[in-house]
């Protein structure tokens, strides 16, 4: 199935460069793009195309606002966003992730990382520059004020180490071989970690795990 993408970035060069790299993948398609903010919302409820590609600094609408219209916690039916981004410690790149990014990527990250970051969004997982990803958490947990909200039911003690395995960034299939236990049990384990914690994706995981302080088990 191909994954339709719509890039918003006030840079022409940026966009067009994304769309290149997007393009030449055989089961990824770029469906629209805007110059701002604005026009990306807009697009995206009109097409809605399987994930939204957004720039953190626009015009009209920034990054983090855009991620708040189209996946946050209000939205009923929420599309997958992914933020890409010059700055590896912006705050408003934390902010997006906390109003329902599905992750974000440098724009340096490459072809191969950012068609991952596409499709890892589209399947309603999540994939954070693993160049940045402990750094930026770290740096901003707990910055939101209030504390994060104590699990439904306790975890068990396996599902404290997929916790903490998916806190460093590892995909499933890595986690599965640092834990010796079936990518489908990885799998079970993740779902039933997010449904105590109230996680909608891996993003939010991993930073309800760094401001409890259980990161590093």
């Amino acid at each position: 199935m191909t994954v339709r993408v719509l890039i918003a970035d006030d840079q022409d060069l940026v966009r067009t460069g994304l769309r290149m790299i997007l393009d030449l993948q055989p089961d990824i398609e770029v469906v629209a793009e805007a110059a701002d903010g604005a026009a990306a919302v807009r697009l995206a409820r009109s097409m809605r195309p399987d994930v939204c590609l957004v720039d953190i600094r626009m015009p009209e609408m920034d990054g983090l606002q855009v991620t708040r219209e189209l996946a946050g916690p209000g939205v009923a039916d929420p599309l997958p966003v992914v933020v890409i981004t010059t700055f590896d410690l912006d705050e408003y790149v934390y902010g997006a992730l906390r109003a329902g990014a599905r992750g974000f990527l440098l724009k340096d990250a490459g072809p191969v990382l950012l068609g991952e970051a596409v499709r890892s969004a589209a399947r309603g997982d999540a994939l954070i520059d693993p160049n940045v990803t402990v750094r930026l958490i770290e740096t901003f947990a707990g910055s939101a004020g209030e504390g994060p909200a104590q699990p439904s039911s306790p975890l068990t003690g396996r599902e404290e180490q997929v916790l903490a395995a998916a806190a460093r960034g590892l995909g499933n299939t890595e986690i599965g071989h640092e834990l010796h236990i079936s990518l489908g049990t990885v799998k079970t384990h993740v779902a039933s970690i997010m449904s105590k914690i109230g996680a909608r994706n891996r993003v939010e995981l991993a930073i309800w795990a760094h401001e409890r302080g259980r990161a590093r088990r």
